[in-house]
């Protein structure tokens, strides 16, 4: 079969493949989005022994590869007694790993935000938790998501890691296409136009994010600070 053929034969199989990438994708955003946030406000606020912990769990996770952390969970849980489903282990790496870089961004927010926002909410009788949460984070927040918005497309092309321990997402899709057809370089082609339209929406909705939250002139006022 020639190559429309054989996209239009395997589509239904990368459209349910590609469910499961995006599941995987919005799963670990979310985790790294609320352990990112922990680790970032640590790093930024906590004492020292809290800091150094975030900042090695920072380095831990953004200096070795995601394959290696997935495989630890998965194959190497089970010798201490946890095993995981292949979901729940692909969940947890992308998670995890997410939160490392998702901790980044966030911190680099929080320190563009000038030290006088922390002395203007501590002067109104604010405790310096509720200036950090009330005052300084929904600033960070919006100076945040230019740099931020990488990381979801990052996580969605990194997904494809996970086929390696069966999960059935849009490269485990292509993997049996290829097989099937003896026609490797056809079978992942199509398989990255998917993943290209994939990428293409959701910059598309990120750059839309970005052009609602945007406050005229904040950007600039909050590097002069």
């Amino acid at each position: 079969m020639n190559w429309l053929q054989l996209f239009q034969r395997y589509l239904p199989d990368f459209i349910k493949g590609a469910g499961v990438t995006i599941e995987l994708t919005v799963v670990g955003l979310v985790i790294g989005f609320f352990l990112g946030l922990v680790l970032a406000l640590a790093r930024s606020y906590g004492p020292g022994w809290l800091k150094a912990i975030a900042v090695g769990y920072i380095e831990l996770f953004r200096g070795t590869p995601l394959l290696v952390q997935l495989f630890i969970i998965y194959y190497g849980l089970p010798s201490l007694g946890l095993t995981l489903s292949q979901m729940l282990s692909a969940y947890l790496a992308l998670g995890l790993n997410s939160a490392a870089y998702q901790a980044e961004y966030f911190r680099g927010s929080l320190q563009a935000i000038g030290s006088s926002q922390m002395t203007a909410g501590r002067a109104i009788g604010l405790s310096r938790w509720k200036t950090i949460w009330y005052v300084i984070l929904p600033q960070a927040l919006r100076l945040m998501i230019p740099a931020w918005s990488n990381e979801p497309i990052s996580l969605l092309k990194t997904t494809a890691v996970v086929f390696l321990i069966a999960v059935q997402d849009l490269m485990a899709k292509a993997k049996r296409a290829a097989a099937e057809t003896y026609d490797p370089i056809g079978s992942y082609l199509a398989v990255a136009v998917v993943y290209l339209v994939m990428v293409f929406i959701l910059n598309w909705g990120l750059k839309y994010l970005e052009r609602k939250t945007v406050i005229p002139g904040f950007e600039m006022e909050s590097k002069k600070a």
